[in-house]
């Protein structure tokens, strides 16, 4: 049994085809069904079903491809710990973020993160928080950017910044009050998008004032229930950093939250607990820091970066 082996049957198990896991691995189809019914001859275990249709696992070969993918794992962080001992940052990143933080951050983030580390392949994967932990755990992924409190057995969080959320009014709604105060506006009718919104660790949940607005749609979108507003009329929130994409006359219409009402997110990193690559996770930060609002990351972070 080989390393490159181990790494066939993890490409079979995740193209589920024997030509694009060829492919994948730089080999003819025919040397990889080979190098298959070699391993399994060895192990005498069945590790596919295949048919002319479909490749899956067989109930053994699933736990055999899960410590496939740890043991790759492990060999890999061995050269990791020397290129991190040598100082070199190079190699890959395969990194994930959140819909509703990839808007903010990833066009600037690629740019800079591509002039400041061209020696990284750079791959990155727009999921959903539960999807991201899922790939985190079976090593798929290096690192993942989402909303806190994600953080599960296996999973180390590391807080990253702080964005407040601001109030968006239509135009005849409330326009001459100054700020924000709930109570202003609980005949008005509210706008929220479930998955953006909906803040466990906010004082003023509009999650939880649900009953106090005449109607309550849900939409795919900030941007969506910002035309929505401008429409019908009544109110949603957004993130801070949602306001270089309205207009100036847009703008007019955003309020700040004030006193106990104050409402925000926070967003972290999520790695693997046993993740030791320091270095390629403060190309994350370093990035981040280039272009982030001032006062909007963690302290720790801009002053002392990651430490594992």
């Amino acid at each position: 049994m080989t390393l490159q082996q181990l790494r066939y049957i993890v490409a079979i198990d995740r193209y589920r085809s024997f030509a694009k896991a060829a492919e994948a691995c730089a080999i003819s189809q025919p040397t990889l069904s080979a190098m298959l019914v070699k391993l399994e001859e060895e192990l005498d275990v069945r590790i596919f079903d295949r048919s002319n249709k479909s490749v899956v696992p067989t109930i053994v070969g699933e736990k055999i491809i899960r410590q496939a993918e740890r043991a790759i794992a492990e060999a890999e962080r061995v050269s990791e710990l020397v290129e991190e001992d040598k100082g070199a940052i190079a190699g890959s990143l395969n990194l994930s973020v959140g819909p509703t933080i990839a808007p903010y951050v990833l066009p600037q983030f690629i740019r800079h993160y591509m002039e400041d580390y061209p020696q990284v392949k750079l791959s990155i994967k727009e999921m959903k928080a539960e999807p991201m932990m899922a790939e985190l755990m079976l090593g798929h992924l290096d690192a993942g950017i989402a909303i806190c409190g994600n953080a599960r057995a296996g999973i180390l969080e590391v807080p990253l910044y702080t964005e407040r959320f601001m109030v968006y009014l239509s135009e005849n709604c409330w326009r001459k009050l100054p700020v924000f105060k709930p109570e202003n506006l609980e005949h008005e009718k509210m706008w929220i998008m479930k998955e953006a919104q909906c803040l466990r660790d906010s004082a003023f949940s509009f999650c939880k004032a649900r009953t106090k607005g005449n109607r309550i749609y849900e939409a795919g979108s900030i941007e969506t229930l910002i035309r929505i507003v401008d429409e019908n009329g009544g109110f949603t929130i957004i993130p801070e950093m949602h306001l270089p994409f309205l207009t100036e006359r847009q703008r007019e219409n955003v309020r700040r939250i004030e006193g106990d009402y104050l409402s925000q997110r926070r967003v972290s990193l999520y790695i693997r607990e046993d993740y030791i690559r320091q270095s390629m996770l403060n190309t994350i930060t370093n990035t981040l820091l280039r272009f982030m609002p001032k006062g909007m990351m963690e302290e720790h972070i801009v002053k002392y970066g990651i430490k594992l």
